[in-house]
């Protein structure tokens, strides 16, 4: 796709050794100018890179904020290359008409398979055996050691990741039951509970698959944990402020809760070099990894691709779809025509004077697009090609508007 900005000066910025298939999906699209860093920036760092970048590309531990969005005088999008965005200021990047994406299906089986592994390791208590024979001890017993089949799975979030935990727990004979607080429909032989402390008295092993929000903080505290079963399994790799690790600690130490694993923490370092402390460490049976449940080459493939060709969607045809902060439109690539993306204010009269100003002009408007959401409004206009290119210094006088760009 020719657009009419050159190619080559357009300014791509990938942090966080993002992967090679992004990199390569840039390159084979015509885009020259592409930075790599392998890891996260500090904010200062980020402050001076990022004047004049036109994409940034981000994983979970870079932190895009106010201040830095502040000096990105010519940001078009960022690209979340991972599940969540609550490192990026979303309501600044909305504001300022900075399209955000993400890949929040990427990584889900990765994700999945390791809750599988992580049920056989606490049920077989395969940690401290191997910790134990690291040490020279051979214990050599069948105490205290299960099989998954028969046991009941109780699933707490029964989205994306819960869905195919189920699924696998099912082929291994697992007896699975959830409780979402939007109901979904069950797949295999799943079983909905009408309520979560149903499905905590139920439950030999529970995961975890909830969004960080509100309502979820703390689910995993001293008063649900009173209400599970004695010697349950219990694993958390949603969102680390779901879980008070003070009072998993005491569960564990009273044998209440019999095995735990977890791949998110309340407070998690920001590099590797920096120390992990948690009330978690050195405890029996408990099974934790660094945050790396959508860590495997596969996911990392498939979320780069992901997240790429959304960038790419929306750089090289003015498509949205996937956004986050830019209201979505899917738009067919219109031949013979200018493309004239607008992002304003959510404010009334705008769409009027935008086409009161192309009749002024005597533009034949050959398609027309738009989408609003509570703040900002997306028009996209075809129009003639015998128009003006000064029609674009009318569009960015227009009462409201964020940002004007001259597709192509």
């Amino acid at each position: 796709m020719k657009t009419s900005y050159p190619k080559d000066k357009i300014k791509i910025l990938l942090l966080e050794g993002i992967h090679k298939r992004a990199v390569a999906l840039f390159k084979d699209a015509g885009y020259k100018q592409i930075e790599t860093v392998k890891q996260a920036l500090t904010p200062l760092e980020l402050t001076k890179a990022i004047k004049d970048v036109h994409l940034l590309g981000i994983r979970s531990k870079t932190l895009v904020t106010d201040q830095i969005l502040a000096n990105a005088n010519k940001l078009i999008a960022i690209g979340a290359f991972c599940i969540g965005t609550n490192q990026i200021a979303m309501e600044a990047c909305n504001a300022n008409g900075i399209a955000v994406f993400n890949a929040p299906f990427s990584n889900t089986r990765s994700v999945a398979e390791l809750v599988i592994a992580e049920i056989i390791v606490l049920l077989r208590r395969l940690s401290d055996k191997n910790s134990q024979l690291h040490l020279g001890i051979w214990n050599k017993s069948s105490a205290q050691s299960y099989e998954a089949r028969g046991k009941t799975l109780g699933i707490v979030g029964y989205g994306h990741i819960g869905s195919q935990v189920s699924v696998l727990a099912e082929a291994m004979g697992m007896r699975v039951i959830y409780f979402d607080v939007v109901p979904k429909l069950p797949l295999g032989n799943a079983t909905a509970c009408k309520t979560m402390e149903q499905l905590l008295e139920q439950s030999d092993v529970i995961t975890y698959h909830v969004p960080g929000l509100p309502s979820t903080k703390n689910l995993l505290s001293e008063k649900y944990i009173r209400k599970m079963k004695p010697g349950v399994i219990v694993i958390n790799n949603a969102r680390g402020d779901i879980g008070n690790e003070k009072d998993i600690q005491l569960a564990i130490q009273a044998g209440t809760i019999a095995g735990f694993a977890a791949d998110v923490f309340t407070h998690e370092p920001e590099s590797n070099s920096l120390p992990f402390e948690s009330p978690l460490r050195g405890l029996p049976n408990t099974f934790l990894t660094p945050h790396i449940g959508g860590s495997t080459e596969e996911a990392q493939e498939n979320i780069g691709v992901d997240v790429a060709t959304k960038m790419l969607q929306y750089l090289d045809t003015g498509s949205s779809m996937g956004s986050l902060t830019v209201p979505q439109i899917n738009l067919p690539v219109q031949d013979g025509t200018h493309r004239l993306l607008h992002v304003h204010k959510n404010i009334p009269g705008v769409l009027s004077a935008i086409n009161t100003l192309m009749s002024s002009k005597k533009a034949n408007i050959l398609g027309q697009y738009l989408q609003t959401n509570a703040n900002i409004g997306y028009v996209v206009l075809d129009i003639d090609k015998k128009t003006g290119s000064s029609i674009i210094e009318n569009l960015k006088k227009v009462k409201g508007t964020i940002k004007v760009r001259n597709l192509y």
